[in-house]
């Protein structure tokens, strides 16, 4: 075995890829293509669109709770059973039916696709996503397995009746329930011929009984050693390594709050790829990549630190969202390279439109990448969000809404300051009487920027009516971390600020 270790040692030191990281979730494809495409050709060019562009890592998920292809272990989806098929979803039916069609078809999706990718120099993944509770407020929905459906006893919060997700999803400190997904990547391993397998322990990021969380650091850690040693038994079967991922929350603290120890992860060698994200409701522009660094010691520089971006974004819990444009991805990137991600991991970022400006922009995504240095050659949007996943106890960071008469400091991480071009300081305001005459003024880190005209489509800004800008002096900017206030002097009702932004344009001047 030591050519093995050598060999995966030697590849988790040279694997940190200049690129991208794209995840494809378990029912985006067949849900969202008409039947005619469900054919060999029509999986390639799925797999060829990534070819030739920044695209490093392609992340295929099989499953939730069923499996999108006929597994021996766990139910598929088109095993509907005594659950049922919401008559008004046409995504679901096509899903069901498209997966259906290429097993009629002797085609395995994970199969074509993952060998394609290799055809093209794309390292193909498996992702599982560890304890997905879509719709369990439904308990008859179609996607819920017969594992989930006839053990309530192994639920979080075994006969609860709200409907809550984080109640209702499974608990890992029961063995049956392990052994369940264990048994899925086992077989996932000996079926697919993969780069690597990742653990989506985000997809839905409560494993365990309410209040004891943090307990179950040494039941994941130990199963965490398991899957490694299937990992290492796979690479010596399959002749080269096959790697271990893992998505976990943003901050350490966090993640080894609700049980998911990364740090403990990566110091032990369990893991080649970390991807510290948040779950799902907003973007979190402020992942502390250089903590993970710092708490992962010398071990850090042997794995890839992959910063992980979701889709959507919201300033606040419960506020409005709004998906991501090129320029606010650019922003994510912008920061998190400056701080030490090797890479970005995108969630959510599925073909062919899902960002706001179509097909244009993903394909700009793609090609352009998000290095630092693509990342911050053009226009880029730092935006004040939060965390949506803490552990019990902890702060979500939450800094929006915040009065406009208070000058609240407000904290961005900007990544480079920009030493060309224009800068403008964002603060969008509600709808409300009087949000026409509002007057703010603005600073960053205290200098004082000036008034211009407020930006033409407030409509762009969820939950705003008016977003007030100012120009900020360029020398004022400050590499990484950067303080915004807004105040007003005027006598009116006090404006409330719902959104914050900085956007940097490296090249245009007014």
């Amino acid at each position: 075995m030591e050519w093995l270790t050598l060999l995966c040692a030697l590849a988790s030191a040279v694997s940190a890829p200049p690129g991208i990281m794209i995840n494809e979730d378990n029912s985006h494809f067949f849900g969202l293509r008409p039947a005619e495409e469900m054919t060999e050709a029509g999986l390639k060019s799925f797999v060829d669109q990534y070819a030739g562009t920044t695209t490093t890592h392609l992340f295929l998920c099989p499953s939730a709770m069923r499996t999108s292809y006929k597994s021996d272990v766990w139910d598929s989806i088109w095993e509907v059973g005594a659950q049922k098929i919401p008559p008004d979803n046409e995504v679901a039916k096509r899903w069901v039916e498209n997966a259906k069609i290429l097993f009629d078809q002797g085609l395995d999706p994970y199969k074509v696709w993952t060998e394609r990718c290799r055809e093209k120099g794309i390292a193909a993944w498996i992702s599982v996503r560890m304890n997905d509770v879509h719709d369990v407020s439904d308990p008859t929905n179609y996607m819920h397995s017969t594992f989930w459906v006839n053990h309530p006893e192994y639920r979080r919060v075994p006969g609860s009746t709200s409907g809550a997700w984080v109640e209702r999803a499974l608990n890992f400190a029961i063995p049956e329930v392990r052994d369940h997904y264990r048994k899925l990547i086992v077989e996932l391993l000996a079926r697919y011929d993969i780069d690597g397998i990742e653990l989506d322990w985000m997809r839905f990021g409560w494993h365990f009984k309410p209040g004891e969380e943090a307990q179950g650091v040494g039941i994941l850690n130990a199963y965490m050693r398991e899957i490694r040693a299937l990992t290492n038994e796979s690479s010596a079967k399959r002749g080269h390594p096959v790697q271990l991922a893992a998505r976990v929350p943003t901050l350490p603290e966090a993640a080894r709050g609700l049980g998911m120890d990364g740090v403990a992860w990566v110091k032990e060698g369990l893991v080649d790829v970390l991807v510290p994200t948040p779950f799902w409701a907003t973007g979190d522009y402020d992942i502390p990549i250089e903590q993970w660094r710092e708490q992962c010691g010398p071990a850090a520089a042997k794995v890839v630190l992959a910063a992980g971006q979701e889709i959507l974004l919201r300033a606040y819990a419960g506020g409005p969202a709004i998906e991501n444009d090129i320029e606010s991805v650019r922003g994510f990137a912008a920061g998190a390279m400056h701080r030490g991600a090797d890479t970005v991991y995108l969630f959510n970022y599925m073909d062919k439109a899902p960002m706001v400006g179509g097909e244009a922009a993903y394909r700009t995504l793609l090609e352009d990448g998000l290095s630092l240095e693509a990342a911050t050659a053009k226009p880029r949007r730092h935006i004040v969000t939060y965390r949506d996943t803490v552990a019990p106890g902890m702060s979500s960071d939450t800094q929006l809404p915040a009065g406009g008469r208070s000058g609240r400091a407000i904290k961005l991480y900007l990544g480079p300051a920009p030493k060309t071009g224009t800068t403008l300081v964002r603060f969008g305001l509600p709808a409300g009487e009087g949000v026409g005459t509002v007057v703010l003024n603005a600073t960053i880190n205290d200098i004082p920027c000036n008034s211009v005209a407020d930006h033409p489509t407030p409509a762009d800004f969820p939950g705003c009516a008016r977003v007030l800008q100012f120009e900020a002096p360029l020398s004022a900017l400050k590499d990484g971390y950067n303080i915004v206030k807004a105040s007003q002097s005027a006598p009116e009702a006090e404006a409330q600020l719902v959104w914050v932004e900085v956007r940097v344009d490296p090249v245009k001047k007014n």
